[in-house]
This record gives C-alpha cells, sequence and structure tokens, in this order.
C-alpha cells in the first residue's frame, strides 16, 4: 500500500474560551498535543468536544485564548483559512456531499491542489486505505453505507494533506467490524507521522488509539492523563456516561488536573 509522508505538527490551547451568547460552552481549556501522537477528548454530550474542534478550525469563535499549531497562533482564523494552515476536520455525521461520487467528495478536500501526479497518487492511498472504496469510486456518496460514508470523510479530509487532523465521533453509529476497521486505519495513519485530535465517546476505543486523553465536563477540563493510566481510571466511563461530576464525588479514583496524572504524554507506539 502506498504510504503518505506527513508534516508532524504540534497542538496548544492556552486558556481557550468559546461561548455562544450568554452560553459557555469552553472555559479556560488548555490542551496540548505533541507532533506525531493522538490525543483524545472524551466527555459527555455538551461538554464541549465539538466546540473545541470547531473553534479549532475557525467554525465557533474564542472569546479569550490561543489556539496554536506549531508555535504560530492560528486563534479565530477564518474557517476557509483552516486547510491552507494544514487543519482537516472530518466531523460528526460526516457530512459529505450525498449527490456528489465518491470520487467527486474526495476531490472537494483536494480544492486547493492541482490535480496532477501527486493529487492521482494521493487518490489511491486512500483506496490503500480504505480499499472497499475503490470499486465504488463512481458511486453517489449518499448511496453507501454509514461505514464507507465515514471512510469517504476522513479520505476527503486526508486528501488536503494535512499537518493535523481533526476526527469528530468517527465510530458513531457503525457496526463492530467497522469500528475495528477504522480503528486499524487510525492508527496506521498516525503512524506515518500524522498529528491527530480524536473526539470520541467511545471511552475504551479511544483511549487505545491515543497515547494522552483528555475528559471534558461541562465545558472544563475535568481530567487528564497518559491513555494507559486513564484506561485504567474507573472514573473515566462515569464521566463519559454523563454520570455523576468529579464535584460530586469524594471518593477515590484518578486524580483531577494538576495532579499525578497531569503530566506530559508518553512518546507514541
Amino acid at each position: 500500500m502506498p504510504t503518505w509522508v506527513w508534516t508532524m505538527s504540534s497542538l496548544e490551547t492556552h486558556g481557550l474560551t468559546v461561548a455562544y451568547g450568554s452560553a459557555v460552552a469552553l472555559e479556560s481549556m488548555n490542551v496540548s498535543v505533541k507532533a506525531g501522537t493522538v490525543a483524545c477528548i472524551l466527555g459527555a454530550n455538551g461538554a464541549g468536544k465539538s466546540s473545541f474542534l470547531k473553534c479549532l478550525v475557525g467554525l465557533a469563535r474564542a472569546q479569550s485564548g490561543k489556539v496554536l499549531l506549531d508555535g504560530q497562533d492560528v486563534t479565530n482564523i477564518n474557517a476557509y483559512e483552516a486547510a491552507p494552515r494544514g487543519i482537516a476536520l472530518s466531523p460528526e455525521g460526516r457530512r459529505l456531499f450525498p449527490d456528489l461520487t465518491v470520487y467527486e467528495n474526495l476531490c472537494v478536500g483536494a480544492y486547493l491542489r492541482r490535480r496532477d501526479a501527486s493529487f492521482r497518487s494521493d487518490i489511491d492511498k486512500v483506496f490503500g486505505y480504505f480499499p472497499r472504496l475503490q470499486p465504488k469510486v463512481q458511486q453517489l456518496a449518499g448511496s453507501l453505507s454509514g461505514g464507507e460514508q465515514q471512510m469517504v470523510a476522513i479520505g476527503r479530509a486526508l486528501m488536503s494533506r494535512p499537518r493535523l487532523l481533526l476526527l469528530d465521533e468517527p465510530s458513531l453509529g457503525l457496526a463492530p467490524l467497522i469500528v475495528s476497521q477504522l480503528a486499524s486505519i487510525i492508527t496506521a495513519i498516525n503512524r506515518e507521522g500524522l498529528t491527530i485530535v480524536l473526539v470520541e465517546q467511545n471511552a475504551r476505543l479511544a483511549l487505545r488509539l491515543s497515547q494522552y486523553g483528555y475528559v471534558f465536563e461541562t465545558g472544563r477540563l475535568a481530567l487528564e492523563g497518559p491513555s494507559s493510566e486513564l484506561l485504567q481510571d474507573p472514573y473515566v466511563a462515569e464521566l463519559y456516561l454523563g454520570g455523576r461530576s468529579r464535584s460530586d464525588s469524594n471518593k477515590g479514583g484518578a486524580a483531577p488536573v494538576g495532579s499525578s496524572l497531569n503530566v506530559e504524554p508518553r512518546d507514541p507506539v
């Protein structure tokens, strides 16, 4: 299978606050993703996960704070500037153009690029990751299964040759076999050097795919640490399922932000 050569990029947010009118979606969010790693973001519905990704690509505005890509300030870029800056989002719900073919949807991801040899090579690389799409290249995207649509959505994002890939709920509504296949592909993409931020309600899957994890709760950072440690924490599943907040419980379990779990991420495997 042809391989990609990615530019490894780091992401940092400092004190990032996002609000919709009077409703605060994110408050003083500090996140750091090392170049070439996968960081996952967990949390219940309404925790601010999608708002975080939207802010990175200019679909939501930061009231305060900064977003840095490789140390360069990209706070409050316009949405049309995200792809030229090297940030690609595969959104929740896939958001394909249903009346366009698989090939045409992939072309949308490469709209800034010339249709040269590298473009054709990258189309082949997408089919290398997702071989079941190749015989359906002229099929309308709206006629595909949910899993196939998710493959097209990720492929479309890859066609922009991003420095940072944002995946919003890639496993949502998919059969376990398809989820397993997507997990293997996400791992393969990261091993080739692409930095990934993964928002996912399947906490066990997300922590197994990532090196470092963040747990959002009602717009705030409730917990962070190496994924291997979060995977063993008894409160992670409870937080993900929308149970009691950490402030409601004084029992044991994972340490809050600033504790021993709040450490530098380990090297990617």
